[in-house]
């Protein structure tokens, strides 16, 4: 019996030290943050996560911290770390709102417009997240009319390029008969001209011939 009960008062001394330890390094983080240094804040909020990895005030600080270093991504991490563990519904809605800030801040209107909504689940009462909102809402409704209309201004040229290579395709088809025509001709002069220098050449053959069988003819008459 008195085992166990060191055993306990061992433990739930360990955990009082993990306590004080992450708290301790809240305070602090918290100092630097106030000072805007925002790297050893981040450096103290980290000590304060691995001494305890459920302190959603350790967590929520870090995103912060990272925050302000324009370290978006990693910010979100913590946050959505901090938000799956938070009961309390007023910290819960800090948390969401920071991340429908990043997204809005990143044109994500469609994933800031589910942050917010989950803020204002945790805390109606928030005019700037309200606000932010409806902000982001139009701003959705815009982006996808510009896109729609690009998608479409895509559309109409694709359609464009594709009749012009049509065109030029059935222009090229209409044309090549004739080149052919033409070279085919080409062809059959090239053809009848080299006949003819090769029926001159055989005429000019058997006249030399004629004349060479003449000479020999007057030779013998005269032996």
């Amino acid at each position: 019996m008195r085992i166990a009960i060191i055993i306990i008062m061992l433990i739930a001394s360990v955990v009082d030290i993990s306590a004080q330890s992450d708290r301790r390094c809240i305070r602090s983080g918290n100092r630097q943050y106030r000072q805007q240094n925002f790297v050893k804040a981040e450096a103290e909020y980290r000590k304060a996560v691995s001494a305890n990895s459920t302190n959603t005030q350790a967590l929520y600080n870090l995103g912060c911290a990272l925050m302000m270093q324009n370290k978006d991504s990693l910010a979100t991490v913590q946050f959505e770390k901090a938000g799956r563990l938070e009961k309390d519904s007023k910290r819960k809605a800090m948390v969401y709102h920071n991340i429908g800030f990043i997204c809005q801040n990143h044109r994500l209107y469609s994933e800031a417009i589910e942050a917010y909504k989950e803020s204002l689940r945790n805390n109606p009462s928030d005019n700037e997240t309200r606000y932010n909102l409806e902000l982001c809402k139009r701003l959705n409704k815009s982006n996808k009319q510009q896109q729609k209309q690009q998608n479409k201004q895509n559309n109409d040229n694709k359609k464009k390029d594709d009749k012009k290579k049509k065109e030029e395709k059935n222009k090229s088809q209409q044309k090549n008969p004739e080149d052919q025509k033409q070279k085919m001709s080409k062809d059959n002069a090239e053809q009848l001209l080299n006949a003819a220098m090769q029926n001159e050449q055989a005429t000019q053959r058997k006249v030399k011939e004629a004349q060479r069988a003449g000479k020999s003819k007057r030779l013998e008459k005269n032996w």
